[in-house]
């Protein structure tokens, strides 16, 4: 089998659904925004900012200026830990519950949607192979290994 072909054709394919489903008018800040709201949902609804940085593998500035764009819009707000004054608590306004349950709501009916374009059986199929992707560790796949022809 050439797998280096199927690599190919499904690198094409990949860019083909990101350019058809508008991917590019998400800029990357709405993308980290949208992260930090569900972060913080799935903790509770507080965090520290160092918290967010190490789950999404970005530097604490650029966290930093997500929690301001938050923060400006009344998503989330800052405080003093009073428990430990050196540290900086994040946590979800009401209005950061909400958009966090709404852009949930929206993701979850277009991923239903496209399960039902493909029916049952493919659905089933579809998820058993990301199933099985999963259970590999990521280094198993995303080195960078020049030998392989």
């Amino acid at each position: 089998m050439d797998y280096q072909s199927l690599a190919r054709e499904y690198m094409v394919t990949l860019h083909q659904l990101r350019r058809r489903n508008n991917q590019d008018k998400i800029t990357d800040s709405m993308r980290g925004e949208h992260f930090v709201l569900k972060f913080l949902s799935m903790h509770g609804g507080r965090a520290i900012p160092s918290e967010i940085s190490k789950e999404m593998g970005i530097s604490t500035a650029r966290i930093a200026a997500a929690l301001g764009s938050l923060e400006s819009k009344g998503l989330i707000t800052r405080r003093i830990d009073e428990r430990d004054r050196r540290r900086i608590l994040v946590e979800l306004t009401d209005a950061g519950r909400a958009q966090q349950n709404e852009h949930e709501n929206m993701i979850m009916g277009m991923l239903e949607r496209m399960l039902r374009n493909l029916g049952e059986t493919d659905s089933l199929e579809f998820l058993r192979i990301l199933k099985r992707i999963a259970e590999h560790p990521p280094e198993e796949f995303f080195r960078n290994d020049s030998a392989i022809k």
